[in-house]
């Protein structure tokens, strides 16, 4: 263990030496940091570009998505409805013809049917829309 007399220190290197190293050192690690904090910003400032891209991206594919839901729901419609067709046509048909079977009859009563198939038509239609 090595004692300063008197104020004075023992050092490895000579005063003149030892601080001139010392300085050349911290320029050298001060520019070396200076060179890492540049990359540093710049690799954040690339991570900022690429995140508000990708966010706009996913926010524009949100918004594809929102469309094709609205245009799928309203093709579910269209096929629904084309469906209530299908039935309701085949209903009239199929009533149509039960009509025509009754008036190749042998009796005489197919007018008196027609007009009380009429009548219950026109009864069901108007509760219908009525109720609607």
């Amino acid at each position: 263990m090595r004692r300063s007399h008197a104020g004075h220190h023992n050092s490895p290197f000579p005063s003149g030496v030892a601080t001139e190293y010392l300085e050349e050192e911290n320029e050298r690690m001060t520019d070396e940091l200076k060179e890492k904090i540049g990359v540093l910003k710049s690799i954040t400032l690339d991570m900022r570009t690429e995140f508000k891209y990708q966010d706009k991206l996913l926010r524009d594919m949100l918004m594809v998505f929102k469309k094709c839901k609205e245009v799928l729901f309203m093709l579910n419609t269209l096929i629904f409805q084309d469906d209530d067709f299908d039935k309701s046509q085949g209903f009239l048909g199929r009533t149509m013809s039960h009509v025509l079977r009754l008036s190749r009859g042998k009796h005489n009563y197919y007018i008196l049917y027609l007009i009380l198939f009429s009548f219950v038509v026109f009864i069901i239609l108007w509760i219908t829309l009525k109720f609607k």
